[in-house]
């Protein structure tokens, strides 16, 4: 858990204003508290009082003018009229008029004390501070009082702001709040109640012995690969900033806790050992000039690509032992030396392009994975992104190869989430048109049967027709419930749900490859449903009730309306989904219809007027329109 103090204060200049709390004006009142005026006419008529027969007395505190007046107190006055000029603070009852202010009007012939004489000097100078501003006030010079000691100046009264960064989603929350307010964990939760790094290095060596042994291959043949290095923890933000970076080393942690308690990792899965990939592998996938710039952050302490792409000099190498364990993890699967594959590695990969390392992303993984793959063997391969955002990089660098079809499943709202790219009618380019399937979802909180539903009816009719040799999932888990970028609702049974729905792709040659997440708890529980799956387990779901949500019908619809042309399969599909479409915005009408005529208050529904309530507004329960799934086939 993360905390901060924040302490603000406005205040500028140690000689003025010092009482006030809002320093964006002078108030005058209060630059006024410190002096008082007093004027006596001493008996004498109005007319004697004309002649100059006055006397005013006035005090003006130290603290406002000081020695810092110009010896205005000490100076003699010629001024013949000060008229009805009023002193700051006092009304126009209080203070009499003094005229003819001349040396003749001074009782006692001692014009350098003479209140009166000195009064006038002291109305100039206030008519001239009510008409400086405050920024002629700030400038001064006679505020730039060299004897002034401030070296114990502090703030008056400073606002303070006490907050704590969660350490499940890195959210801020108040101070006085125990629990965080967008993921409900506990201030002081605790996520790694087990060190998993040892275990992974023992089972390591271990997994060396084996290879020496020469029983390394029949081992890895009827288990799940696990690609994991500890290099990868040491990319971090160096600079801490006022919010700690969604994408740290906490994210692999959380996950390798999960696997060890769940007693997966280390026990029943493989772990791989570790290398980096060389640069002449990265030059199939990425531009010299990108190459090279992430391999320079090695020579410095702190760098940024974007500014929320940050590296520091681990971050070069972390990067390539994370491209190094997809590689092998791919050539392995393509094999047969394994079943299927878990890749545990950051940073993140889809958002790096040909050219560009960008959303926390340096190399990207999955398409090194898959030219990997296709270098053992592979001819085809199929590549399905469900993290939240778009995997900009990966489409590029595959939107003209025919070889590689790319599937996506993303928060998009019509470009306005993150990055921006993966619409509908982005299919690929040039031979490989087709190729590039995007399903954009048009608003946040999409779940479980959204996601499955646009397997059943768009993934796996297409996955199945392109009939890959291996399948590589950019399995980002920021599409999780309770997740703070991605703000959708997929739990941990949806990914395992759709996890065993590509096991029937393939031939079961699988390749996870972590990619966002950023609730720790949720990708952790997520990541280890995952593994579950690739270790055999078959999670129960009834396929045959599972109904989208409208916006997510409806997103599907645009899908297969732009996707039939280079995938007839989808045709059949498409009509079936149009019919009930049109059941479902006709159904929508008629309750907007209904709601513009109301005929009687809710109540109603539950009193003796149930009958005329249910005979306009139907009974709850048939208001809404199921949409039954069309079975494949």
């Amino acid at each position: 858990m993360a905390s901060e103090t924040i302490c603000a204060s406005d205040q500028r200049g140690g000689n003025f204003c010092r009482e006030s709390k809002g320093h964006n004006e002078i108030n005058p009142g209060e630059s006024q508290k410190s002096f008082s005026c007093s004027c006596e006419c001493h008996g004498k008529s109005a007319s004697q009082a004309r002649n100059g027969s006055v006397s005013f007395g006035e005090r003006f505190h130290k603290d406002h003018l000081g020695d810092h007046s110009g010896g205005l107190l000490n100076e003699k006055s010629n001024q013949t009229d000060v008229g009805s000029e009023r002193l700051v603070g006092v009304s126009l009852s209080d203070v009499r008029t003094v005229t003819n202010a001349s040396e003749k009007a001074c009782l006692h012939e001692k014009h350098e004390s003479c209140v009166a004489c000195n009064s006038i000097q002291l109305q100039q100078y206030m008519k001239q501070q009510r008409n400086n501003t405050l920024q002629d006030l700030y400038f001064r010079e006679e505020y730039d009082d060299d004897d002034d000691d401030d070296s114990d100046w502090e703030p008056v009264s400073p606002f303070v702001i006490k907050k704590w960064f969660c350490a499940n989603c890195t959210m801020p929350n108040f101070d006085d709040v125990c629990h965080c307010e967008v993921c409900g964990e506990d201030r002081e939760c605790e996520f790694f109640r087990f060190d998993p790094i040892d275990s992974l290095i023992g089972q390591e060596a271990q997994m060396s012995n084996e290879t020496d042994a020469g029983s390394s291959d029949l081992s890895l043949k009827t288990r799940t690969a696990i690609g994991f290095d500890e290099k990868m923890l040491l990319h971090a933000e160096v600079e801490m900033k006022s919010h700690p970076h969604p994408e740290r080393p906490d994210r692999l942690r959380a996950i390798a806790s999960s696997l060890a308690a769940a007693g997966i990792f280390p026990g029943k899965c493989s772990l791989i050992p570790a290398r980096e990939i060389t640069q002449e592998e990265l030059l199939r996938v990425h531009s010299l000039d990108h190459v090279e710039a992430v391999q320079h952050t090695s020579h410095m302490l702190a760098s940024y690509f974007t500014s929320d792409t940050y590296a520091n000099e681990h971050s070069a190498c972390a990067a390539r032992v994370a491209a190094g364990l997809c590689s092998d993890l791919a050539r392995t699967i393509v094999s047969g030396s394994a079943k299927n594959g878990f890749a545990l590695v950051r940073p993140p990969g889809h958002h790096a392009g040909v050219r560009q390392a960008m959303g926390f992303c340096l190399h990207n993984n999955a398409a090194v994975a898959a030219l990997a793959a296709q270098s053992a063997g592979a001819k085809k391969v199929l590549i399905v992104d469900w993290d939240v955002h778009h995997g900009n990089g990966t489409q590029e660098i595959f939107e003209g190869n025919k070889s590689v079809l790319y599937i996506s499943l993303h928060r998009h709202e019509n470009g306005r989430f993150y990055p921006g790219t993966g619409a509908v009618d982005e299919v690929g380019i040039m031979d490989a048109e087709g190729f590039s399937v995007n399903i954009p979802w048009s608003c946040g909180g999409v779940g479980d049967n959204d996601y499955i539903y646009a397997f059943q009816h768009v993934v796996l009719p297409i996955a199945l027709e392109f009939a890959p040799d291996i399948t590589i999932v950019s399995a980002g888990f920021d599409a999780a419930r309770g997740d703070p970028l991605g703000c959708c609702d997929v739990t941990p049974a949806g990914y395992a749900q759709m996890t065993h729905l590509l096991t029937s792709i393939s031939e079961g040659k699988l390749l996870v490859i972590l990619e966002g997440g950023y609730n720790l708890r949720s990708i952790s529980t997520s990541a280890t449903a995952v593994v579950k799956v690739l270790l055999g387990d078959n999670p129960y779901c009834e396929m045959s009730d599972i109904v989208p949500s409208r916006a997510g019908l409806q997103t599907i619809l645009q899908v297969l309306k732009v996707q039939l042309k280079y995938w007839p399969i989808l045709k059949a599909t498409y009509l079936v989904l149009q019919s009930q479409w049109g059941l479902v915005a006709s159904d929508n009408r008629d309750q907007m219809k209904k709601r513009r005529h109301l005929v009687g208050p809710v109540w109603w529904k539950w009193g003796s007027k149930r009958f005329v309530y249910e005979l306009f507004y139907g009974r709850p329960h048939s208001r809404h329109v199921h949409v039954k799934r069309m079975r494949l086939g």
